[in-house]
């Protein structure tokens, strides 16, 4: 398998045009990467000096921080050694809900989730009985189509647990465990109804957390609309250069960028960030500079962010898939 990625070093980034929401960008990712540094040593009394920071909520600068990203790495990859098969369906169980009380719920009820558990007639049962007694099933993240008219159902959770079931059938852990390339993994879970572009990097990027598959994040990237929406405020102009190319350029360009505005570069454990790191503050850079940039436009239009920050304290023994080599030392120390 060649990991060997196209290299796009421009001594500038003409023909590129940033606009004024350029630096923005990098100043976001280093001031939000150090509210997690100083929560995560201790030293959180102001967080960050950053009013808006304070007030708004938004997600690490490296997704793999974020507390859903730590469940999913920690309690459902990684607290068990697993096979290909019950990889598949607890990672892929965890993300059609995203939410960590669910998967929860599912084990109290089921045992360990694996894939000689998977039943649909009771996991919909259970499903209905909870949703019938009030309880929400689903996080507001990147959430999927309902899906009841394709699979002829009237709830979408009975949709999701219907696709999981014919992923199952086609033998998708396998076929995507012999993949020779993240592109083509995203492109068998592309091809199945109810996944679009963006949720199926999101969800390939999640099984590549696991041992099923060993991509480099710096191999392939797909920009989400919330991205998209950030690339267009923090440029007047691509010059060409697709939004995916973009991502790669500032991948390449990220420590030359903080050092010329004085900042140091943010690492996870000595880890840049990957390129679903950089289309993700892309995302929240957007939401960012509805408040500190309202006058530079995206594309949806939108100028509120709907959630404030609200503190949990409940604290999270951060891990990282051990490939990743992250020197938590460093990360705790540096």
């Amino acid at each position: 398998m060649s990991n060997k990625v196209k290299s796009y070093k421009f001594k500038s980034l003409y023909p590129i045009k940033p606009s004024v929401v350029y630096d923005t960008y990098w100043k976001f990712a280093y001031e939000r990467h150090q509210v997690f540094l100083n929560r995560l040593r201790g030293d959180d009394l102001e967080l960050s000096e950053d009013e808006i920071i304070r007030k708004y909520k938004f997600t690490n600068s490296f997704r793999a921080c974020d507390r859903v990203s730590q469940y999913l790495i920690k309690e459902v990859i990684y607290s068990d050694k697993f096979d290909a098969r019950d990889l598949f369906v607890r990672i892929l169980l965890f993300k059609l809900f995203n939410k960590i009380e669910t998967f929860q719920l599912l084990e109290e009820r089921f045992g360990v989730i694996a894939y000689d558990m998977f039943d649909v007639k009771g996991l919909v049962s259970f499903l209905n009985e909870e949703m019938n007694r009030g309880r929400v099933l689903y996080s507001n993240a990147y959430m999927m189509a309902s899906g009841c008219k394709d699979f002829n159902v009237t709830r979408k959770h009975h949709a999701h647990i219907l696709l999981l079931e014919k992923m199952l059938r086609d033998d998708l852990p396998l076929r995507i465990q012999d993949c020779a390339s993240m592109k083509d993994g995203y492109s068998l879970l592309l091809s199945y109804p109810l996944i679009g572009n963006f949720l199926a990097y999101q969800y390939i990027t999640d099984i590549n957390y696991s041992e099923l598959t060993d991509f480099s994040e710096m191999e392939f990237t797909v920009p989400g609309p919330g991205a998209r929406d950030g690339i267009r405020k923090c440029f007047l102009s691509l010059g060409g250069v697709t939004e995916t190319e973009l991502i790669k350029i500032l991948a390449e360009r990220q420590e030359s960028e903080f050092e010329r505005l004085g900042l140091k570069a943010p690492t996870l454990g000595g880890r840049p960030l990957q390129y679903i790191d950089i289309q993700n503050v892309f995302c929240e850079t957007d939401k960012y500079a509805r408040i500190a940039h309202p006058d530079i436009k995206g594309i949806s239009g939108r100028t509120r962010i709907k959630q404030q920050f609200k503190r949990n304290d409940k604290a999270i023994d951060y891990f990282f898939p051990p490939k990743w080599k992250v020197n938590m030392e460093k990360l705790y120390g540096d």
